[in-house]
């Protein structure tokens, strides 16, 4: 008696016009999402929050970040914070790559009607180098300090809004960025690093 194997799922299977209509559908959702985030920084004081976290994230927070981890920890917060520089080293030595291969304009470049918040460190939107960055040097953080979870969740959450609402990225370029930076740390931190 022959026996059936399941048919294997061929993505060649799939009709043209329905990806093309779910990746259309997908990108208008997108940009839905950044009009409404822009939007939520209509006031000034909002607005300005935006551009202050998103310059933050130019530089001046990786210069924080170590100071506390060493106050917090002392010299045995050194490895966690050698772990976010690598992992971070790494990164930035493939995301250009992603970025000019993806060339994805930015929100305020496709929609004229946004506005457009600081100056672009560069040219295109994904992923975002941002909350990559951010979460790569948060997760040895979390990982030697448990319960500061929350708090490094809050941190991205807040760096992926300014981006978002400064219409330098679509919500999924600031969770593309997340997941590669947050992804490549943990991976890092869970065989260099030991909680303490």
């Amino acid at each position: 008696m022959p026996v059936h194997m399941p048919a294997v799922f061929d993505p060649g299977d799939l009709n043209p016009s329905f990806l093309q209509r779910t990746r259309r559908r997908f990108l208008l959702t997108d940009a839905a999402l950044v009009r409404i985030v822009v939007a939520s920084a209509c006031l000034p004081v909002i607005r300005s929050l935006a551009i202050y976290v998103s310059k933050l994230g130019n530089g001046g927070i990786y210069l924080i970040l170590p100071i506390i981890v060493l106050m917090r920890l002392g010299r045995s917060g050194l490895p966690a914070i050698f772990v976010a520089f690598c992992s971070v080293t790494l990164l930035h030595c493939f995301y250009p790559y992603i970025k000019r291969r993806v060339r994805r304009a930015r929100p305020f470049q496709t929609d004229r009607s946004l506005p457009r918040l600081l100056a672009v460190l560069d040219e295109h939107s994904f992923p975002s180098g941002h909350t990559m960055t951010l979460s790569a040097s948060l997760m040895p953080i979390v990982h030697v300090l448990p319960g500061t979870d929350l708090f490094c969740v809050g941190l991205v959450s807040i760096m992926a809004w300014a981006r978002v609402a400064s219409a330098h990225h679509y919500p999924s370029d600031v969770c593309v960025g997340a997941f590669l930076g947050g992804g490549l740390s943990y991976i890092a931190s869970a065989y260099l690093l030991s909680p303490l």
